[in-house]
């Protein structure tokens, strides 16, 4: 495909997976990283220290979800919903008191 038959629409839907990619792909991973601190059953050192290095995976993975997904808005979508998860598991273990 050469560069002038690359439209805008097309440079957009890259760049909205790009975003994705970085912005949704790093909150996933601290948001994963946080709850599997929270509940893996370790020592707080050890539970914090191993779902770091996990948060790389999730965020590799995060990424490589991003630019295989069909369309920008199930990059978006698949990035989305395991946020909203995570960050309601979350809410509700804050609330019941086992961020303490």
């Amino acid at each position: 495909m050469s560069k002038e038959k690359i439209g805008a629409r097309y440079r957009l839907a890259v760049a909205s997976r790009a975003l994705a990619a970085i912005g949704g792909g790093y909150a996933l991973s601290a948001l994963a990283a946080t709850a599997a601190a929270l509940y893996l059953p370790l020592h707080r050192a050890e539970a914090v220290i191993t779902s770091t290095l996990a948060s790389f995976v999730v965020y590799t993975c995060a990424v490589l979800w991003a630019f295989a997904a069909r369309s920008a808005w199930r990059a978006w979508g698949g990035l989305a919903l395991p946020c909203l998860l995570l960050a309601g598991g979350l809410w509700l273990a804050h609330g019941a008191g086992a961020a303490a």
